[in-house]
Formats: structure tokens, C-alpha cells, sequence
């Protein structure tokens, strides 16, 4: 690369920073002057905390201590009790206890809501995407295929799924089909969200096949392949690697209506972010955090799936 090409890269990286520092800029200048006490101290304690544990004494009885080990007896001295796995302890030693007596404190670290809610939407997402491919491929290849029934239904259940709305199919999946079949709430969300996507996923799958040139399939049944295998080993590698950024944007997709689920009590992140807002009204910094995550996860999507086109890539 020459000097004149380098200097050129430099004057549009220097734009891009420029614009970016600029939108950062914004924000802040907007949050100052919008009329609102921000509590960002609160958050850390939503995604984790250090949660102080009380140590109570079992029994009547002295506290004493040997070394660094409480050590209670009994006023009796038929029982002793030996606590070594604690933090702090304000009490001194040869001091006088009741059952129930604050004796020493430890600290265990908890995971906070939106941590919980965040596992939950990755979880459910997850298997979503798992089962929402094997329907999209299955859905995809019946509708090319030659035979009616497949073909018909295929296009029945394309038009039905995309013509209806997201939410009210979850309330379907949830409130009937998940009350037929006894189905609890977060198989319920899965199974709609996998079947929704799975509609999009098809007709990504269709188009990326019917991209790859017929003769493909000739040449491979002159070869003596039958259909199934022309499609696996000819066909559908090559439509898989025309797909992989449809399919990303699906995904993504996915992942984001995934926080639907929450109308059906599933504590996914919304859910979480949701219950946060209304315990302590601080709605804008609790919903900047939720963005954040989501943004984390399908970032995170995003640059697998670009890791595997470049691998594909490199493999031709």
C-alpha cells in the first residue's frame, strides 16, 4: 500500500472517530440536560453483588476464638461449635451468646436479575435458533419440491406464520396448544419463536438454492447421485455460504423478538429490566444497560457468523 493510500485511510478513519466521538458527545450533552437524577450506582448490583450473609449462633452458650476459628460452647458444655468460613466478626472473645446471635458475617457473590435475565434470553434464543434451522431447511426443500402435498404445505405454513403477528402466535402457542399439550411457558416461547423464525429461514433457504445454477444438480445425477445426495454434498454447501448473512440478520432478529416472551411471564431480560423499573424508577438507566446486553449478544452473533463465512471462504 503507498503513501497516498495510507494517508487516505487515515483521513477516513479520522472522520469515522470524529463522527463517533461526536454521537458520544450527544448523549452526554442530552443526559445533562434532561431533568433526571441519574443512579448509575444501583446497576452493578443487578448484574452482580456481593451479598453480606449473617452467621448466627446455634446455641446458648461463650464465644472464644482459637486462632481465627470462633469456637462456641455450650453453657452446659455438652456442645461445641467450630466456624471458620467467615469474613468479619465484631464480637470479641470469651463474649456471652444466645441461640440466633449475630456471631460473624461472611460475603458470597449473587448473581443479580438482569444477569439471570440475560442467561434466560441467550438460553432460549439458543435452542430457538437450533430447532428453527432444521424446520427452515426441512420447510425450505419441501417447498421446491416436485410433490404437491409438500410443496402446498410448505407454502401454507410460509404465509401463515409471516402473515400473523409474533405475539399474538405466542399467546396461541402458550394459552391453547401449550394447555393441549401440557407445555410450560418456556417450552411454549421456544417452540413459537423456533416456528416463526423457521417460516423466514425457509424461504432463505429456498432462494439460496435456487441461486446455485441448475446444471449443479445435473451434473451431479449424471454422476449416479440420487436427490438427497446432490443435495447434501453439492448443492446445499454451496447455497449455505450465499445464506450466511440472510441467516445472520434472522438470527439477530430472532434474538430481539425473543423479548416477547416476556407477556407469557418468562423472566427473560426485558422481563428483568421491566421489574427493575418499576422497584426503583430508574427507567433510563436500567433500559441503557438491557440495550447494552442485547447488543453484546448479537454483536457476539454476528462476529461468529463472520468468522464462518471467512472460513467458508477460505475453503474454496
Amino acid at each position: 500500500m503507498n503513501k497516498n493510500n495510507l494517508f487516505k485511510n487515515f483521513i477516513w478513519n479520522a472522520v469515522f472517530v470524529s463522527i463517533v466521538g461526536l454521537l458520544i458527545f450527544f448523549v452526554y450533552y442530552s443526559t445533562k440536560k434532561v431533568d433526571y437524577i441519574w443512579r448509575w450506582e444501583r446497576i452493578p448490583s443487578y448484574i452482580i453483588s456481593n451479598e453480606k450473609i449473617d452467621i448466627r449462633a446455634p446455641f446458648e452458650g461463650v464465644l472464644h476464638f482459637e486462632g481465627k476459628t470462633i469456637v462456641i460452647k455450650s453453657t452446659d458444655g455438652s456442645k461445641t461449635e467450630k466456624i471458620s468460613d467467615y469474613k468479619e466478626s465484631l464480637l470479641s472473645d470469651n463474649t456471652d451468646v444466645y441461640e440466633g446471635d449475630i456471631v460473624a458475617y461472611d460475603y458470597k457473590y449473587k448473581i443479580g436479575p438482569l444477569t439471570w435475565g440475560l442467561w434466560n434470553t441467550l438460553y432460549i434464543s439458543f435452542v430457538a435458533i437450533l430447532i428453527a434451522i432444521v424446520i427452515g431447511i426441512i420447510t425450505g426443500l419441501s417447498r421446491i419440491s416436485s410433490n404437491i402435498v409438500l410443496r402446498k404445505l410448505s407454502v401454507t405454513y410460509i404465509e401463515l406464520i409471516r402473515g400473523t403477528p409474533l405475539l399474538v402466535q405466542i399467546f396461541i402457542f402458550y394459552f391453547f396448544i401449550g394447555t393441549v399439550f401440557q407445555l410450560d411457558r418456556i417450552t411454549s416461547g421456544i417452540a413459537a419463536l423456533a416456528i416463526f423464525a423457521g417460516a423466514y429461514i425457509a424461504e432463505i433457504v429456498r432462494a439460496g438454492i435456487q441461486s446455485i445454477p441448475k446444471g449443479q444438480m445435473e451434473a451431479a445425477r449424471s454422476l449416479g447421485m440420487n436427490y438427497f445426495q446432490a443435495m447434501r454434498y453439492i448443492i446445499l454447501p454451496q447455497a449455505l455460504k450465499r445464506t450466511l448473512p440472510p441467516m445472520a440478520g434472522q438470527f439477530i432478529s430472532l434474538i430481539k423478538d425473543s423479548s416477547l416472551v416476556s407477556v407469557i411471564s418468562i423472566t427473560d431480560l426485558t422481563k428483568a429490566g421491566r421489574e427493575i423499573v418499576s422497584s426503583t424508577f430508574s427507567p433510563f438507566e436500567v433500559w441503557f444497560v438491557v440495550a447494552i446486553m442485547y447488543l453484546l449478544l448479537t454483536f457476539g452473533l454476528s462476529f461468529l457468523v463472520q468468522l464462518l463465512e471467512r472460513r467458508l471462504a477460505a475453503s474454496d
